[in-house]
């Protein structure tokens, strides 16, 4: 908790100096971002918004996914949260964006797809970068990886350190 404490800080610190907002475009964390993003202090100024959208109807009516990947990739694939990201930024005309969607479980896994993969795309003004996780534990520490992961991709693209992964 602390550790995500100072990444959203360290978040914050640096989107001020840039003058930039954030968006997050949450499925398997639950709103877990937004939340951590929210904890600090002040963060209404520079983050923008929140969609949790579990469900594929509503990656599809609040981000725009379109609802014709989800049977072909799925909702945990690289195409999605790339959706995701996109329609995020579009909707809340933040220049920083994260998605994520991915099998936290303890069920709901496939050979695939095991319990713990995780699919994550930051988006960069019109860039998109992504890439796939694969966190090990239980429920609540493969969400907590998730947003770890979320929070320090942000503050490597906010410092400029760009590359696509994955």
């Amino acid at each position: 908790m602390k550790e995500i404490t100072q990444l959203a800080a360290n978040l914050g610190r640096r989107l001020q100096v840039l003058n930039a907002h954030v968006t997050a475009a949450e499925s398997c964390t639950g709103g877990g971002i937004s939340e951590a993003i929210t904890r600090i202090p002040g963060s209404s100024a520079w983050f923008e918004a929140g969609y949790v959208t579990y469900s594929n109807r509503q990656k599809t009516e609040q981000l725009n996914v379109s609802p014709e990947l989800f049977p072909v990739v799925g909702a945990v694939s690289r195409e999605v949260v790339e959706a995701m990201v996109r329609g995020a930024q579009e909707k809340s005309r933040a220049y920083f964006a994260v998605a994520v969607s991915g099998v936290a479980g303890p069920d709901g896994g496939s050979p695939n797809k095991p319990v713990g993969t995780v699919w994550l795309a930051w988006g960069v003004g019109e860039q998109v970068f992504s890439e796939v996780q694969h966190f090990t534990g239980n429920r609540d520490e493969v969400r907590r990886q998730t947003v770890k992961a979320a929070l320090e991709g942000l503050l490597r693209h906010a410092a400029g350190e760009i590359s696509n992964q994955g």
